[in-house]
């Protein structure tokens, strides 16, 4: 007897919990749950899309010039001056407002860097539409890669001029720039005629001069990844 009484109990706190007033009961802690939900959600989906503004700090003490080991996040590439494949003069306002890749490379290289200039080819063809999106090469033996060497660079691989400039410029300034803007090399030196940087790194810098990703010129999934990273900055 007990058993079935309990059975009916319990048939009747189901048959009441089907009543209107059961329903409006469950309703609001079901749209709080699914308010929770959706936002956690979407809290993910902006995780998974922001990229780190990168600093000093983000890098590998080896990669940091010893004058910003102590330097606080807010690093922003240093202006430059430089002269690309047409003889003209290419600054930072060229960049003004553009998501860009850059590279540091020599014409003559017969190793990485004809791997490194196809995968920006590929990736200037990926971009070709997106205005704001440009690229950077800075020759690492500029006195070896004058205007006419680098004009007939930028044919083989296909640049476009309002798209990616391949430049040259004083040595120093270039190794300056690798150094202590874009953090592209380990090894140290003063730029000078027995100097030589040699690195396979693709630095995306964003459109207020930060470094927001580097990914290794030869990988093709790090390629991969820069085209979905570039995407992300365009949204």
């Amino acid at each position: 007897m007990g058993t079935r009484r309990h059975r009916n109990q319990y048939l009747n706190i189901i048959k009441d919990m089907k009543s209107p007033k059961w329903g409006n009961l469950f309703k609001l802690p079901m749209a709080l749950l699914a308010m929770g939900i959706l936002t956690f959600l979407l809290f993910e989906f902006l995780n998974r899309n922001q990229l780190p503004v990168l600093g000093p700090k983000d890098f590998s003490p080896e990669l940091v010039d010893s004058q910003l080991t102590n330097t606080e996040n807010g690093h922003l590439v240093s202006d430059f001056s430089l002269i690309n494949q047409n003889g003209l003069t290419i600054t930072q306002e060229t960049y003004a407002n553009k998501i860009y890749v850059t590279d540091f490379f020599f014409t003559r290289c017969p190793s990485i860097c004809p791997i490194m200039s196809n995968n920006m080819e590929a990736l200037q063809e990926t971009f070709i539409e997106q205005d704001e999106v440009m690229f950077l090469s800075m020759s690492v033996t500029p006195e070896l890669d004058s205007v006419p060497v680098l004009k007939k660079y930028a044919d083989r691989h296909g640049v476009i001029d309002s798209k990616w400039n391949i430049t040259t410029g004083d040595k120093s300034h270039i190794y300056d720039l690798a150094r202590k803007s874009y953090f592209a090399v380990v090894d140290y030196g003063d730029g000078g005629l027995q100097d030589f940087i040699h690195t396979p790194n693709f630095i995306l810098v964003d459109q207020q001069k930060q470094i927001r990703g580097v990914y290794n010129g030869t990988a093709s999934e790090d390629i991969e990844r820069l085209k979905k990273d570039i995407e992300s900055l365009l949204q």
